[in-house]
């Protein structure tokens, strides 16, 4: 089995900054830019706030269990229902998880099986 990863990182707005300006920079130039995807946070307490311990349950539950729904994902979660969606519109904001519109169902969906962390030093 191929495992897919989502890399999160952590990089101060220096560092963003930077990169933001040598994509520039390699793009006036005609060069190609490497896609890159990730979410980043700009400090490890920020990363920490982003992913609680009940924010990172809800990532293993609908990746195990695949709730067909946010109401579903609650009862799974023994959560309130606005809570969980709450936390599944930020998890998708900062690109954790995607959500699939049916007729009248949000279904939370996760298209990866590990989460990487890098720190940089």
């Amino acid at each position: 089995m191929k495992v897919k990863k989502i890399k999160v990182g952590i990089k101060d707005l220096k560092s963003v900054l930077d990169d933001f300006v040598k994509t520039g920079e390699t793009i006036e130039r005609g060069g190609k830019v490497a896609e890159e995807k990730g979410t980043y946070f700009t400090s490890f307490e920020a990363f920490r706030k982003a992913l609680t311990p009940k924010r990172l349950e809800l990532l293993h539950i609908i990746k195990a269990q695949k709730p067909s729904s946010i109401n579903e994902l609650a009862r799974m979660a023994k959560r309130d229902v606005k809570n969980i969606a709450d936390d599944v519109n930020y998890l998708e904001q900062i690109g954790l998880i995607q959500k699939k519109e049916t007729a009248r169902k949000t279904a939370p969906v996760i298209t990866y099986d590990k989460i990487a962390l890098e720190i940089a030093v």
